[in-house]
């Protein structure tokens, strides 16, 4: 069974950066795609980044393309989020997600394909 924790949350200030951490463990990290996703306060949970799991593409939303990047380091089994130029609708939980058998299988933006989740990080953005 493979658990991820996720860490790197807090608040900053508009156009500010965070960098979210997702540690995981168990042995299917390495074969696993790997996404974010976010929930803010009364709205329904949506897809931010994407990453398969050799690293060699990733999927962006298009709210955070060319400010958010994804990346990962499968001897660390880690996977992290940079989020620079961060604005207040950024507001919301993140979430790190893994998708088993990866190998062969595009990165998703869709969150039932994903097997395990974190329990999520705050992120709060002030105007």
């Amino acid at each position: 069974q493979v658990q991820l924790v996720e860490s790197g949350g807090g608040l900053v200030q508009a156009g500010g950066s965070l960098r979210l951490s997702c540690v995981a463990s168990g042995r299917t990290f390495m074969s696993s795609n790997m996404g974010w996703f976010r929930q803010a306060a009364g709205e329904e949970r949506e897809f931010v980044a994407a990453i398969r799991w050799n690293g060699g593409s990733t999927v962006y939303a298009d709210s955070v393309k060319g400010r958010f990047t994804i990346s990962r380091d499968n001897a660390k089994k880690t996977v992290w989020l940079q989020m620079n130029s961060l604005k207040p609708e950024d507001t919301a939980v993140y979430y790190c997600a893994g998708k088993t058998g990866g190998v062969g299988l595009r990165a998703s933006t869709r969150g039932d394909d994903y097997d395990y989740w974190g329990q999520g990080t705050q992120v709060t953005v002030s105007s």
